[in-house]
Parts: C-alpha cells; structure tokens; sequence
C-alpha cells in the first residue's frame, strides 16, 4: 500500500478534490441563507505531521517553555459554508505561514452573494480590500480599541465607516449569556459592509455571527472524529499533500451524503445530521466490503442515508462550556481536579450599544 501511494502521487487527489468541493446542492433554503445570502466562515487550524527528516525539510516543530513541540505543524485554512459545512475551499502550508496569507489565496472561490464570515485576525485593511473585490458581503468582528471615524449614526445604533477606502458599518454590542450558574457579559464590535440597517438590522447580524463557530466544529470532526486525534501518517511532503486531500475528500464526501439524506425529508435541518454517524456507517460498508463482493447491491450513500435518518440528533440548542486546553500534560487531570466539564443550557441577550465611540 504504501509503494502504491508513492506511485500515485498527490496529484489525482488535488484534483479529486478540486471536482468535489463547494457548497452542497440543498433544498433547504431557509437553513442555510440568510435573507439570500450564503453565509461562508474562513478560519485555519494546526495539524500535526510526522516527524521525520523528510517532513522536517518542510514543516517546522514550534518552541514551547520545555522545549520544541514533540511534532511538525501545518497550518490548514479552509472556506467553508455555514449551513451544511462543505468545503468550498482549502490551501494548506508549514505553521511558518499565517493564516492571512492563506485567506489572500482563498479570494479566489469567493463570489457575489456570499457573506464571509471571520474572526478579528482577518480584519486587516488589505484583506478587507480584497474579500471586497470578490463581490462577497463581509461580516468580520474587530477590536473594540480600534479607531474608526464615525460618519454617519444609523438609526438601529449602528454607524458607517470607512476602513481601507471601503465603507463598512460598525456594530457595537453587549452580549449577556446566562445558565444556571449565573451570567456573563462581553462587549464586541462587528464590522459588515451590508450597509442598510432596514435590511440588516444590527441586532439580527450579531446573532449571525454566532455561525463563525461552524468551523471550529467541521475542524473537530477532521481532526478528532476522523483522525481519532492521531499525529498524520505520512513521512514525506508528498505523502502529507496525498493526505491532506484524502482527508478533505472523505469529509466532503460524507457532507454530500448527508445533505441528500436530510433533504428527502422536506423541512429537515442539515444540523440534524450526526457526522459520527454517517463515517461509521461508511467504515462498516468498507470493512464489510459491501457492494464489493459478488452479487451485492452498491447502494453507499444509500446506506449512509438511511443510518444518518434513524439517528439524528435533537434539534439545535443554545449551550456554553468553558473553554479549556485540549491536549494536558498529564492524563490525570487537565486544569486541576476542580475544573467543571459540563455543558449547560444557555439563554443570551444582545443590546446595541449606541453610545457615541
């Protein structure tokens, strides 16, 4: 197998990929845009390589307090859509690279129509000039300390600006969340160049921006559902290229299948589809060889489809947790034995603030 993967190369894979990716065909509109736009999200991630001498040509270990990292790094960047959380687009480099690098190279899949989605590391005047060449919308936070001249007040609180040549409008709010052991409250400030506050109202964009955190999830489902956590295979850059595209491919893939088997049931939300679901079933079709064997039905995403139908999870809730490390340096305890890893039901409030900045 593994001659095999060195005469194939990566290159079938790019283009595997290439053919596979974008958004996922839907009829359930109303789940994933938004008064008709296409929310997208941007963000990167770390992935660990194997570390021999090949690798480390390439990829590089980070300096931590005791030491460099026990593994190189890549740094991945994905575009994604917010709805159903198919890969529109992906680039991936050593940890060298930042991930406003990466996002200049992702512009090219973005269009008219779409609502990009970012954290404030994207909120860079260039990289605002170019999302906005694209013809796409921009909803990215930025930080509350940055000086904006105010232009004009609008009338849901909001106020137009100017950043790069570009005019935005800035929204401030405060955003309180509150569970059963009490609440806590944050300022934040968005900036979006969807500049009709009667269209898009302040208060309603705040609560999209809640979708950025698609990301994070589609991250946790590569990097800890189908990796299981496991440090990438691979002993050459040629390999970890192979790799990477085999792992975007089985992602997008299973996506596919679980929108179709959501959208035979008009009305179904794609977040009702468990993506742990939908890769054991393809496991058990593998490892069982079906459709592989004489005189066997290839029905693959059928398959999927139907095990994704008989177990899907319960309707979105709002939830919060604390954030904690996610990798201890000892397997007894993370952050002290008194660290609360439960998840509680939530309820927010968002309040414009329309204080003069």
């Amino acid at each position: 197998m593994r001659q095999a993967r060195q005469r194939l190369g990566p290159a079938p894979l790019r283009a595997l990929f290439d053919l596979l990716r974008g958004p996922a065909a839907t009829s359930a509109v109303a789940a994933v845009r938004w008064r008709g736009l296409l929310p997208v999200v941007i963000d990167g991630t770390m992935i660990a390589v194997a570390d021999s001498p090949a690798n480390l040509r390439r990829y590089v270990k980070h300096r931590c307090n005791n030491g460099g990292s026990g593994y190189p790094t890549l740094r991945l960047s994905a575009l994604l859509t917010c709805g159903t959380r198919s890969v529109i687009d992906a680039v991936f480099d050593p940890s060298t690279t930042g991930e406003t690098t990466q996002a200049h190279r992702l512009t090219r899949s973005l269009r008219a129509g779409m609502l990009l989605l970012a954290d404030r590391n994207y909120a860079a005047a260039d990289l605002i000039t170019a999302f906005t060449a694209t013809g796409a919308d921009l909803l990215i936070r930025c930080k509350t300390n940055r000086k904006l001249p105010m232009t004009r007040r609008c009338r849901d609180g909001s106020w137009l600006s100017v950043i790069g040549g570009q005019p935005v409008r800035v929204i401030e709010a405060r955003i309180s969340i509150t569970t059963t052991t009490g609440s806590h409250t944050g300022d934040y400030r968005l900036i979006t160049t969807l500049l009709d506050p009667r269209r898009y109202p302040a208060a309603d964009l705040v609560g999209l921006y809640h979708q950025r955190w698609e990301i994070e999830t589609a991250y946790l489902e590569l990097k800890s559902t189908i990796l299981g956590g496991r440090v990438l295979r691979a002993r050459t850059p040629e390999g970890i290229d192979q790799e990477i595209h085999a792992l975007l491919i089985v992602y997008q893939v299973l996506r596919t299948a679980m929108v179709d088997a959501t959208d035979s049931r008009p009305g179904l939300d794609p977040d009702r589809a468990s993506f742990t679901t939908a890769l054991h079933t393809a496991r058990d079709q593998i490892t069982q060889a079906a459709g592989v064997i004489a005189d066997t039905v290839i029905d693959l995403v059928g398959a999927i489809g139907e095990r994704v139908l008989a177990n899907l999870l319960p309707e979105r809730r709002i939830r919060t947790k604390a954030r904690m490390i996610k990798r201890s340096n000892s397997k007894y305890q993370a952050r002290g034995p008194n660290v609360d890893r439960r998840t509680y039901k939530a309820t927010t409030s968002i309040n414009v603030i329309t204080n003069d900045p």
